[in-house]
C-alpha cells in the first residue's frame, strides 16, 4: 500500500508544476498580445527611413518642416543630417521652423543656430520657393503635421511648394502623417469668391485627408496653376486608418497646445469670425468660448492677456470673458456624430445681448471674416435668422456629398 503522505506530496508537486505552466502560458499570451498591439501602432512616413533614404543619396535636399517634423523623438532635419543627407536649406511655414511665432505673424529668413542651415520663410513676403531658391536643390521633402481643417494654413503651404516643384521640375517627397481629425468630413464647400489666405480650395471645413492624400488631390483636381503636375512620391504610413484616434507627439502650433484643442478646432475656429473669444491670450486656447457681454448668463469665465509667442493682442484683452468651458467636453461625441458642432455657435448667438455686434468686424482688428471661415455668406445669415441645424446642413448639399465622392479617388488609407 502506497504511503498517503507521499501521495499528498506528489499531488502538491504536480499542482505547483501546473500552476507554473499556466503562469508561463499566460505570460506568453500577454507578450504575444503586446507584440500584436505594438504591430498596430501607427508608423509615420518619416519613421520609415529605409523607404526614402536611398532616394536622397547623392542629392541636394531641401526640407519643408517645422517642430512637428520628427523621426522618433528627434527633429527630422537633425536625424537626416546624422545619416549623411545633404540638406542645403529649410523652408518654414506659419509659426516658423521651430514653431514659436504667433498666429499670423510674419516670419523672417534666418540661419538655424543649431545646424547652420539657411531657413527661408514661406509665411511672409514669399509664399512659395522661387527659382533662385531651388537652383541648388535636387529634391524637396515635405514633412509637416496637419490637423485636417481648411483654414489651417499648412495645406496652403503644401500647394505653394507643389506649384514651385512643378514649375521648376523638382520631385517632392511627402512624408505622410496622420490627420487627427481624419474621421471628419463636414462643412460647406468654400466658394471661389471667398478664397483667401485661410482657404484656397473648394473643400469643406473638415476635409478628412492626410497631407499625402491632399497632395494627390491637388494634382488630380488640377489645382496647380496652368494645370501643371507636381512629381510627388508619398511615403505612406503603416497601420493607419482614418477612424483611428491619434494623439500628436508634438503640438502643431502655439495655440493648438493640447489634444482637446486640436479635436475641437474645426468647430471652434469659426468663432474667430465673431465677437466671442476662443481663448487666445490664455494657455487654454480653442477649449473655451466667451465674451464680457455674457456676464450674468454664464458662471465660467477667463481673462485673455498678451502672451508672447501665442497671442500678443488677443480679442477682449484684459477683460473677463464669460461663456463655455469645453476642456472636458467628450470628444467621442464628435467622433460618433462625424459632424462639426454647430450648437455652440447657435447657443452663444442666442445668448449674446447685442445681436448686431456678434459678427461685426469693425469692433476689433482681432476678429476674422466669418464668411471666409465658413466658406459661404449663407452661414452668417442662417445663424442670424435662427435656422435649425438641419436646415443649415441641408444648405451644404449637394456640394458636401459631391466632395465625399471626389475624396475617395485620392484615399491611401481606409
Amino acid at each position: 500500500m502506497k504511503n498517503p503522505l507521499l501521495n499528498i506530496f506528489l499531488a502538491l508537486q504536480l499542482a505547483v508544476v501546473l500552476l507554473f505552466a499556466c503562469n508561463k502560458m499566460q505570460l506568453l499570451a500577454d507578450n504575444s498580445s503586446s507584440v500584436s498591439v505594438a504591430k498596430k501602432e501607427i508608423i509615420t512616413g518619416a519613421d520609415q527611413i529605409s523607404a526614402y533614404l536611398p532616394l536622397l543619396k547623392g542629392k541636394r535636399v531641401a526640407m519643408v518642416v517645422n517642430q512637428t517634423s520628427i523621426i522618433g523623438k528627434k527633429p527630422s532635419v537633425d536625424s537626416l543630417l546624422s545619416l549623411g543627407v545633404n540638406i542645403v536649406k529649410v523652408f518654414g511655414p506659419e509659426h516658423g521652423f521651430r514653431g514659436n511665432a504667433s498666429n499670423g505673424a510674419k516670419v523672417n529668413n534666418e540661419v538655424d543656430a543649431k545646424t547652420g542651415i539657411p531657413i527661408i520663410s514661406l509665411y511672409g513676403k514669399i509664399k512659395r520657393p522661387t527659382k533662385e531658391h531651388l537652383e541648388d536643390v535636387d529634391v524637396m521633402i515635405f514633412d509637416i503635421q496637419d490637423v485636417g481643417a481648411r483654414f489651417y494654413t499648412y495645406i496652403n503651404t503644401l500647394a505653394h511648394v507643389m506649384e514651385s516643384c512643378a514649375e521648376f521640375n523638382k520631385e517632392l517627397i511627402v512624408l505622410d502623417r496622420p490627420n487627427p481629425n481624419g474621421y471628419l468630413v463636414d462643412g460647406p464647400i468654400l466658394e471661389e469668391h471667398l478664397y483667401s489666405g485661410i482657404g484656397i480650395f473648394p473643400i469643406p471645413i473638415a476635409h478628412g485627408l492626410t497631407m499625402g492624400e491632399f497632395a494627390q488631390m491637388i494634382n488630380g483636381e488640377g489645382w496647380i496653376p496652368n494645370k501643371r503636375q507636381c512629381k510627388i512620391r508619398v511615403i505612406k504610413m503603416a497601420n493607419y486608418n482614418h477612424e483611428m484616434p491619434y494623439d500628436l507627439p508634438v503640438f502643431p502650433s502655439p495655440n493648438l497646445n493640447s489634444q482637446q484643442s486640436i479635436m475641437l478646432y474645426p468647430s471652434v475656429c469659426l468663432f474667430e469670425g465673431t465677437i466671442i473669444s476662443q481663448g487666445r491670450g490664455t494657455y487654454i486656447p480653442f477649449t473655451v468660448l466667451g465674451a464680457p457681454a455674457l456676464k450674468g448668463k454664464y458662471d465660467f469665465s477667463f481673462k485673455p492677456v498678451s502672451i508672447q509667442g501665442m497671442s500678443e493682442t488677443p480679442l477682449h484683452q484684459n477683460e473677463e470673458c464669460f461663456g463655455l468651458d469645453l476642456r472636458k467636453y467628450d470628444i467621442n461625441t464628435l467622433r460618433k456624430s462625424k459632424q462639426l458642432n454647430l450648437s455652440w455657435m447657435m447657443e452663444l448667438y442666442k445668448a449674446y445681448p447685442y445681436k448686431d455686434k456678434f459678427f461685426d468686424r469693425t469692433q476689433s482688428k482681432q476678429m476674422g471674416d466669418i464668411n471666409k471661415l465658413a466658406g459661404t455668406e449663407k452661414f452668417k445669415q442662417q445663424i442670424i435668422d435662427g435656422f435649425s441645424e438641419a436646415e443649415i446642413r441641408k444648405s451644404w448639399e449637394p456640394g458636401l456629398s459631391e466632395f465625399k465622392v471626389k475624396r475617395k479617388k485620392y484615399l491611401i488609407y481606409p
